[in-house]
């Protein structure tokens, strides 16, 4: 097991990318404590990571809410004692909008889950990783963070914003044993993106239809991703995106 005794926390885990990413850890030995808006959901999680001999925990939290998301993290931190890994996957995704159908309420909420939520978490974590002198940051940009045309712009720029976090974290911290990376994935299959792929646009189609790979991918692909950047198998890959979308980019 790669993350043996190791802590881990991931937000958004109550579904999807977020799900299969707690598993994944779980797998690989580490103890994941769920931070998720929607406790029951979260709750479904850790009962999954159990039913395969894992530990963990499930606690309230919004990543958008400083103060609720800071409790979340010092209860995870009163219970193992340290955090070696936090995964900043928590998100919400407003479609393929453009500029005049997108109001200011739907732009400010996307950034403040998406953008505001990674710095909070890395802000939080970062409290207990520094007097460890270890971590592993990691945070779910997209490949819409890579280039515009994918999504709406609040997404987009979200996305943007979170692969400049990384690689500023990577930058300030990595003296202090903190390695920090942003993942890119392309069109994945999770509740988020249900809507689009069962009644595709035009623009959908397209997409999908220029993936080289023919397929979308899966969300067990981005835990088993995670969880190799999260080992010492990556311990020289810091400040930098990881691209995980079947060629959709390439």
């Amino acid at each position: 097991m790669k993350l043996k005794d190791r802590v881990a926390i991931v937000t958004g885990a109550g579904s999807g990318n977020g799900r299969q990413i707690a598993l994944e850890l779980a797998r690989e030995g580490a103890t994941v404590a769920i931070i998720n808006r929607t406790k029951e959901s979260g709750d479904k999680t850790l009962g999954l990571i159990k039913e395969e001999g894992g530990k963990g925990i499930s606690l309230q939290g919004d990543v958008s809410d400083s103060k609720t998301f800071k409790e979340a993290i010092t209860k995870a931190v009163e219970e193992y004692g340290k955090i070696d890994i936090l995964v900043n996957n928590a998100g919400v995704f407003d479609g393929q909008g453009t500029f005049p159908t997108t109001d200011e309420e739907t732009f400010d909420k996307i950034i403040s889950v998406n953008l505001k939520g990674a710095f909070l978490g890395t802000k939080y974590a970062l409290e207990n990783m520094l007097d460890n002198k270890y971590g592993v940051i990691i945070n779910i940009s997209s490949v819409a963070g890579l280039r515009g045309g994918l999504a709406s712009p609040a997404y987009t720029a979200s996305k943007h914003g979170i692969i400049g976090l990384t690689g500023d974290t990577a930058t300030k911290h990595g003296a202090d044993g903190i390695r920090a990376v942003a993942i890119c994935p392309g069109m994945i299959e999770t509740s988020m993106t249900k809507d689009m792929l069962e009644d595709p646009s035009e623009q959908t189609k397209a997409i999908i239809n220029n993936i080289p790979m023919k397929r979308v991918g899966q969300p067990e692909e981005i835990g088993k991703l995670v969880a190799f950047l999260a080992s010492d198998d990556a311990k020289y890959i810091t400040g930098t995106t990881v691209v995980i979308d079947g060629g959709m980019i390439a």
